[in-house]
């Protein structure tokens, strides 16, 4: 009987500490920063586009199954560059940014859903300069599903309802702000995401 019992013990063991090959394994993801980027842009009476050039993005899943999808990306605000010195210091300042007291950018989600055949919708808490509140981020997946390629999201938001209230002299700035992050990666191991056709 004991020799029984801690046969069962030791084979509960091995099944934790060595999962089965048949159980579902999780994909994994890998996304080349220099072939992505993260940009935005505003309508202004002079145009206000720009990028960020230091941030970090992962796709993790704990099954093929794209409920369990988690999306991070984390962005350097003092890396804002718009192409000029004077906006950029505008949009590090206190108006907008203040990146010397939120120094990140974030947007986290647990909540995947496909809308369409090549279409994903990140429902997530989007967090800058302080203040966290919900926002969609829809992504636009390759057609051909070989696990390599570029996924293209984009996403809008009114800055007022982040506190950005002010303006920039002598130039009319809109208050929805477009997002477009462009991700570069390829499936690195495990099985493909579970998506309908």
């Amino acid at each position: 009987m004991k020799r029984n019992l801690l046969a069962s013990i030791c084979f509960l063991f091995a099944s934790s500490a060595f999962p089965s090959a048949t159980r579902a394994q999780a994909p994994v993801f890998d996304f080349a920063p220099v072939e992505s980027s993260i940009k935005f842009d505003v309508e202004a009476s002079v145009a206000i586009k720009g990028k960020f050039d230091k941030w970090d993005a992962s796709l993790t899943f704990k099954s093929p199954e794209l409920s369990t999808a988690v999306l991070d990306i984390k962005i350097q605000a003092a890396t804002v560059d718009t192409g000029s010195g004077t906006k950029n210091g505008k949009l590090k300042g206190n108006d907008f940014f203040d990146v010397k007291n939120n120094p990140l950018i974030s947007f986290h989600s647990e909540k995947a859903v496909q809308t369409g055949p090549n279409t994903i919708v990140f429902d997530g808490d989007f967090t800058i300069r302080g203040v966290t509140k919900q926002e969609k981020l829809t992504f636009v997946i390759p057609t051909e599903r070989t696990g390599v390629g570029t996924i293209s999201g984009t996403m809008a938001f009114d800055r007022k309802q982040y506190g950005m209230n002010s303006g920039i002299p002598f130039i009319k700035i809109a208050d929805r702000v477009e997002v477009t992050v462009d991700l570069k990666g390829k499936r690195v191991s495990g099985p493909p995401v579970n998506l309908k056709q």
